[in-house]
């Protein structure tokens, strides 16, 4: 709780609570690196879910993936300023450590997707049939994210 309470006093957070602009531009910020990192996210797991077939796998990971990536360059930075400026409701909020929680089982979920069931040895991504795996992980990838922006939401009310 000191910790909260040193946060949520920090210069950084004053600064932030007390200017017309800064805490509406980090929202913006949050929000254009969430629509980035999910969108793309959901793009792609709408391919392994079969649909745009057409589209090669391997390409539009390429693409998207990137953005994702991108998009997380925006989201930590800023949802770190948001935090502190009220930390010490945040910090001891169920609904925020759930956000923090499926946002880890999102991470979990697309590296077990990357090291494991997108990486066949000795064939190129172009070649393969993805395996049924990767439709369950991107089940669980379009699950996880709609809970975390539905848990976003639930924090401003």
């Amino acid at each position: 709780m000191e910790l909260l309470e040193w946060l949520e006093k920090s210069s950084w957070a004053v600064g932030i609570r007390q200017s017309l602009y800064l805490y509406p531009v980090l929202e913006i910020i949050h929000i254009l690196g969430i629509v980035m990192l999910v969108g793309a996210a959901f793009l792609f797991d709408l391919r392994l879910l079969g649909f745009s077939k057409n589209l090669p796998v391997a390409g539009l990971a390429k693409h998207l993936l990137p953005w994702s990536q991108r998009g997380l360059i925006l989201i930590i930075p800023s949802g770190l300023l948001l935090f502190i400026t009220n930390a010490q409701t945040l910090g001891t909020d169920f609904t925020f450590w759930l956000k923090i929680a499926l946002i880890a089982v999102g991470a979990l979920n697309a590296w077990v997707f990357h090291k494991f069931i997108y990486k066949i040895p000795g064939v190129t991504r172009e070649e393969i049939e993805l395996p049924g795996s990767s439709k369950l992980s991107a089940l669980i990838s379009i699950s996880v994210w709609i809970a975390v922006v539905a848990c976003g939401r639930l924090l401003a009310y």
